[in-house]
C-alpha cells in the first residue's frame, strides 16, 4: 500500500498524531528494525572515550534543559 501524504496540508497536530501512530507501530515491530552497521563501532568509540573519562554523561532532564537553552 502506498499512499501519499500531504505534510503542507496537516496541521501540526495532525502531523504529531501521525508521527506518534508511525513511532508506536515501529516500536510493536521493534526485531524488524536493525541499526546501521556503523552504529557499533560510534557507541564503542563513545564507552571507550567515557571509560577514560574523556567524556561524561548527564540524566536526560538535564541535557533536555541544555538542549533547550541551545535553541533561540
Amino acid at each position: 500500500m502506498s499512499e501519499a501524504i500531504r505534510l503542507d496540508q496537516m496541521s501540526t497536530a495532525e502531523k504529531l498524531s501521525t508521527m506518534e501512530a508511525i513511532w508506536d507501530d515501529l516500536c510493536r515491530h521493534a526485531d524488524d528494525v536493525s541499526s546501521p552497521e556503523w552504529h557499533e563501532g560510534v557507541l564503542a568509540e563513545r564507552e571507550v572515550r567515557y571509560r577514560s573519562g574523556a567524556e561524561s554523561a548527564e540524566d536526560w532532564a538535564t541535557a533536555k534543559e541544555s538542549i533547550r537553552r541551545q535553541i533561540p
